[in-house]
Protein backbone atom coordinates (compact mmCIF):
# COMPACT_ATOMS: atom_id res chain seq x y z
CA UNK A 1 0.00 0.00 0.00
CA UNK A 2 1.31 3.52 -0.62
CA UNK A 3 0.12 6.79 0.54
CA UNK A 4 0.51 9.85 -0.86
CA UNK A 5 -0.34 12.82 1.38
CA UNK A 6 0.29 16.54 -0.28
CA UNK A 7 -1.45 20.16 -0.38
CA UNK A 8 -4.36 20.35 -3.04
CA UNK A 9 -3.67 21.13 -6.15
CA UNK A 10 0.31 19.87 -5.77
CA UNK A 11 -0.27 17.15 -8.97
CA UNK A 12 -1.82 17.65 -12.85
CA UNK A 13 -2.97 13.94 -12.66
CA UNK A 14 -3.43 11.95 -9.52
CA UNK A 15 -4.70 8.77 -11.44
CA UNK A 16 -1.75 8.42 -13.09
CA UNK A 17 0.33 8.88 -10.14
CA UNK A 18 -1.28 6.67 -8.16
CA UNK A 19 -0.57 4.10 -11.12
CA UNK A 20 2.70 5.19 -11.64
CA UNK A 21 3.68 4.93 -7.74
CA UNK A 22 2.07 1.22 -7.51
CA UNK A 23 3.86 0.02 -10.80
CA UNK A 24 6.97 1.63 -9.11
CA UNK A 25 6.63 -0.45 -5.73
CA UNK A 26 6.21 -4.09 -7.30
CA UNK A 27 8.50 -3.75 -9.50
CA UNK A 28 11.09 -2.57 -7.05
CA UNK A 29 9.91 -5.27 -4.52
CA UNK A 30 10.60 -7.52 -7.80
CA UNK A 31 7.05 -9.64 -6.65
CA UNK A 32 5.52 -11.82 -9.33
CA UNK A 33 3.15 -10.09 -12.21
CA UNK A 34 -0.20 -12.17 -10.58
CA UNK A 35 -3.19 -11.08 -9.86
CA UNK A 36 -2.76 -11.41 -6.06
CA UNK A 37 0.33 -8.67 -6.40
CA UNK A 38 -1.28 -6.57 -9.17
CA UNK A 39 -4.64 -6.18 -7.85
CA UNK A 40 -3.12 -5.66 -3.72
CA UNK A 41 -0.77 -3.15 -4.79
CA UNK A 42 -1.94 0.02 -4.43
CA UNK A 43 -1.86 3.74 -4.16
CA UNK A 44 -4.08 6.53 -2.26
CA UNK A 45 -3.33 10.32 -3.00
CA UNK A 46 -4.70 12.09 -0.55
CA UNK A 47 -5.07 15.97 -1.30
CA UNK A 48 -5.01 18.03 1.70
CA UNK A 49 -5.97 21.69 2.73
CA UNK A 50 -2.96 23.93 2.57
CA UNK A 51 -3.98 25.21 5.97
CA UNK A 52 -3.83 21.63 7.31
CA UNK A 53 -0.02 20.99 6.81
CA UNK A 54 3.41 22.78 7.69
CA UNK A 55 6.65 22.78 8.86
CA UNK A 56 8.13 24.78 11.40
CA UNK A 57 8.61 27.37 8.72
CA UNK A 58 5.63 27.55 8.07
CA UNK A 59 5.96 26.16 4.50
CA UNK A 60 3.18 23.84 2.71
CA UNK A 61 4.87 22.59 0.23
CA UNK A 62 5.93 19.26 1.14
CA UNK A 63 4.81 16.06 0.30
CA UNK A 64 4.64 12.72 2.25
CA UNK A 65 4.58 9.25 0.83
CA UNK A 66 4.32 6.29 3.09
CA UNK A 67 4.84 3.04 1.77
CA UNK A 68 3.51 -0.04 3.83
CA UNK A 69 5.16 -3.71 2.96
CA UNK A 70 5.44 -6.78 4.46
CA UNK A 71 7.73 -7.60 7.10
CA UNK A 72 11.28 -8.13 5.40
CA UNK A 73 9.91 -7.16 2.11
CA UNK A 74 12.69 -4.56 1.61
CA UNK A 75 16.57 -5.36 1.90
CA UNK A 76 18.15 -2.24 1.90
CA UNK A 77 19.05 -2.34 -2.23
CA UNK A 78 14.92 -1.92 -2.25
CA UNK A 79 14.97 0.32 0.22
CA UNK A 80 17.03 3.13 -1.24
CA UNK A 81 15.61 2.62 -4.87
CA UNK A 82 12.38 2.49 -3.64
CA UNK A 83 13.35 6.25 -1.89
CA UNK A 84 15.02 7.43 -5.14
CA UNK A 85 12.28 5.76 -7.68
CA UNK A 86 9.21 7.16 -5.70
CA UNK A 87 10.66 11.10 -4.99
CA UNK A 88 11.39 10.67 -8.77
CA UNK A 89 8.22 10.12 -10.06
CA UNK A 90 6.19 12.10 -7.46
CA UNK A 91 8.29 14.98 -8.32
CA UNK A 92 7.78 14.82 -11.80
CA UNK A 93 3.97 14.77 -11.34
CA UNK A 94 4.29 17.64 -9.20
CA UNK A 95 3.00 21.30 -10.57
CA UNK A 96 6.27 22.38 -9.56
CA UNK A 97 9.06 19.65 -9.18
CA UNK A 98 11.32 22.18 -6.93
CA UNK A 99 8.94 20.02 -4.47
CA UNK A 100 11.68 16.94 -4.49
CA UNK A 101 13.77 18.90 -1.74
CA UNK A 102 10.35 18.18 0.01
CA UNK A 103 9.46 14.98 -0.31
CA UNK A 104 9.53 13.00 2.21
CA UNK A 105 9.37 8.81 1.53
CA UNK A 106 8.77 6.68 4.51
CA UNK A 107 9.28 2.83 4.41
CA UNK A 108 6.74 1.20 7.07
CA UNK A 109 6.57 -2.73 7.64
CA UNK A 110 3.58 -4.13 8.61
CA UNK A 111 4.68 -7.40 11.16
CA UNK A 112 4.24 -11.13 10.27
CA UNK A 113 0.11 -11.82 10.64
CA UNK A 114 -0.64 -7.97 10.05
CA UNK A 115 -1.44 -8.05 6.33
CA UNK A 116 -4.94 -8.11 6.01
CA UNK A 117 -6.33 -9.34 2.25
CA UNK A 118 -10.29 -10.37 2.02
CA UNK A 119 -10.94 -10.11 5.52
CA UNK A 120 -8.39 -12.60 7.05
CA UNK A 121 -4.66 -11.38 8.51
CA UNK A 122 -1.89 -13.50 6.53
CA UNK A 123 1.44 -14.38 7.43
CA UNK A 124 4.29 -14.17 5.60
CA UNK A 125 4.46 -17.93 4.70
CA UNK A 126 0.31 -17.51 3.90
CA UNK A 127 1.09 -14.95 1.67
CA UNK A 128 3.69 -17.03 -0.29
CA UNK A 129 1.63 -19.62 -0.33
CA UNK A 130 -1.44 -17.86 -1.81
CA UNK A 131 1.23 -16.73 -4.42
CA UNK A 132 2.86 -19.71 -5.33
CA UNK A 133 -1.17 -21.11 -6.51
CA UNK A 134 -1.47 -18.42 -8.64
CA UNK A 135 1.90 -18.97 -10.30
CA UNK A 136 1.27 -22.50 -10.96
CA UNK A 137 -2.43 -21.49 -12.32
CA UNK A 138 -0.63 -19.81 -15.19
Amino acid sequence: MIDVYAPTGTFRDRVKLARDVATAVMTIERVPNIPLFRQNTAAFVHELPPDSLSNVDGDSACIRVQVLTNAGGLDREKQIKMVVELTRIVAAAATDESVKERIWVLLTEAPDGGWGLGGRAHTNAELVALAREQLGKR
